[in-house]
């Protein structure tokens, strides 16, 4: 993955030296002078960037004229994890005088691999999901997982440092899950919440569950976007990189290399600027993602794009995104394989435990699509299969609907949310 996005930042600029060649040559610049020409043009490109690249998910929120709050919760194992709040959405404003603080049930947002809390509000207020819920009455919160944008702190550790990235999403679900949700309900008053979890943040639910049983009396209700489990039928570059995951941590820890994807303002601004809908440049960002993920133009919000990618991949740890390599091999729901000798210092076995789904007697609401290469839907069934009380299951229809479209689509709002919404006010 890392190849990838430096191939698109790469043709990214390729594209836009190229249609800046024109105005240069037209010129009659040559030489030294020219390139001067075509790099001081591409500077003036980039102070063109989208304003709302380098706003945070508060800012974003705040703009779109929501309250919004950052909270600080401190894990067991000593991460500092940045949790972004909603407290209530613009319904407030109608609410019976007296009523306005009245308890609101509260609705815990979980993002995917690679993501953070700012994928929730990718898109207008009406279409997206985290303002949704904070309409339809609900108090909601935003994770960011260790290791993300906002998540990369530590009472004692740098993130400078090899040890502050010894972890995978095996540690999220065990310490970080737990701790945001104990902190909400803390800070609420509330004794149990709505859990939305997308694609790993489904994982960190079954794992944590499997390991942790008794925080199933804190979810009064889980809904599973694209979920995660068991990915023996994932397509795409994931998929083809499963059988070399040993040589990619080697390589990478030969490499001093221990995080992944984690851009800076510098690339944030480099792919507000190219993935704008109005260069040519734009339609590399969404190939790529295609590439990644499945293709599906018809949904792709091309307006939000440039927002969407400057603030997405978010960074993690190379053992998060090598777990999941590690399940594709194995065909298994299990905890990271360090190997034999390291397992057994582990877990005192030479395999990895397999998580336990039964512990997941939480009700669970299951969304799935046809068109899903990181959630297939065998993969989907299989796991439905070892959970014991799915409630509800809803398969999209739109047959094209792929992976992050379920927080990224256009219409997103009528093909899943407002089926998410009717069965939360079921329970």
């Amino acid at each position: 993955m890392t190849l990838v996005m430096v191939a698109l930042t790469t043709l990214l600029v390729g594209v836009m030296v190229w249609q800046t060649r024109g105005e240069v040559m037209e010129s009659g610049l040559e030489g030294t002078h020219s390139t001067t020409v075509t790099a001081r043009r591409l500077l003036r490109v980039l102070k063109k960037y989208n304003p709302r690249a380098n706003e945070t998910t508060p800012q974003l929120i705040q703009s779109n004229g929501y309250p919004a709050e950052t909270h600080r919760v401190v894990t067991e194992d000593g991460y500092v994890l940045q949790i972004h709040r909603i407290p209530f959405g613009r319904s407030r404003l109608k609410t019976p005088v007296g009523e306005e603080n009245a308890p609101r049930p509260v609705a815990f947002l979980h993002h995917c691999l690679l993501c953070s809390s700012s994928d929730f509000v990718m898109n207008t207020p009406d279409k997206a999901l985290a303002y949704m819920l904070a309409d339809a009455g609900y108090d909601v919160w935003l994770a960011n997982a260790r290791g993300n944008t906002y998540s990369r702190n530590h009472l004692t550790l740098s993130p400078d440092s090899k040890a502050f990235w010894q972890f995978s999403w095996n540690e999220m679900a065990i310490y970080d899950v737990p701790a945001a949700i104990d902190y909400i309900l803390n800070t609420t008053n509330q004794k149990d919440l709505y859990y939305v979890g997308f694609s790993m943040g489904t994982s960190v639910f079954w794992a944590m569950l499997s390991e942790r049983p008794h925080y199933a009396a804190k979810i009064r209700f889980m809904v599973a976007m694209g979920p995660v489990a068991y990915v023996r039928n994932i397509k795409g570059p994931l998929g083809y990189a499963a059988p070399f995951v040993n040589q990619i941590e080697l390589t990478l820890n030969l490499l001093g290399q221990y995080e992944l994807l984690s851009f800076g303002p510098f690339m944030d601004r480099l792919l507000s600027t190219f993935c704008d809908e109005k260069r040519l440049s734009s339609y590399i960002c969404s190939n790529i993602l295609f590439l990644l993920c499945g293709p599906n133009p018809q949904e792709l919000n091309k307006e939000f794009l440039p927002v969407m990618l400057s603030h997405t991949p978010a960074g993690t740890s190379v053992h998060t995104i090598t777990h999941y390599l590690q399940l594709v091999n194995s065909g298994k729901f299990r905890k990271y394989d360090y190997g034999k000798i390291y397992n057994y210092y582990h877990y005192k076995l030479p395999e990895p435990p397999v998580y336990n789904l039964s512990r997941v007697t939480t009700a669970v609401a299951v969304f799935f699509s046809d068109n899903d290469w990181l959630a297939d839907p065998q993969d989907v069934s299989h796991l439905i299969a070892e959970l014991p009380n799915v409630v509800y299951k809803h398969r999209v229809t739109d047959h094209h609907f792929t992976h992050l479209d379920f927080v990224w689509a256009l219409h997103a709002d009528k093909l899943v949310y407002q089926h998410l919404l009717q069965v939360l006010a079921q329970y």
